[in-house]
């Protein structure tokens, strides 16, 4: 299980795992502006027990968390991915183009005179 926030790179991909635990996934909201991703999430649950017009038990309960963090490499944001699966949430973000590495061929060189 994930704790807290998990930043790597699999393959073509930058991948960040966040532990989210009882944050449904409407409630999660996910920015990506400037090579900086964005993480916010927040419930409140409210349960309130009442005998003849008189409160008896009221239990009140908020879960939330701020990510921010820089991605290492500079992404295709057109091609992010994001789903929650048993409190985490999984986000795959294709590694741009540009950002790959290129193989750069060697000619033999002339002279020239």
């Amino acid at each position: 299980m994930t704790q807290g926030l998990n930043v790597y790179e699999e393959e073509n991909n930058v991948m960040v795992e966040a532990s989210v635990p009882g944050i449904p996934e409407d409630k999660l909201e996910i920015t990506y502006e400037d090579g900086v991703l964005h993480i916010y999430g927040r419930v409140d649950v409210k349960d309130e027990e009442k005998k003849r017009n008189r409160v008896v038990h009221r239990m009140q309960r908020v879960s939330s968390f701020d990510y921010t963090t820089y991605l290492p490499r500079p992404i295709d944001n057109t091609k992010i991915e994001a789903t929650v699966n048993n409190g985490v949430l999984t986000i795959k973000a294709p590694i741009a183009e540009e950002a790959k590495p290129k193989r750069i061929p060697v000619k033999t060189g002339t002279k020239t005179t």
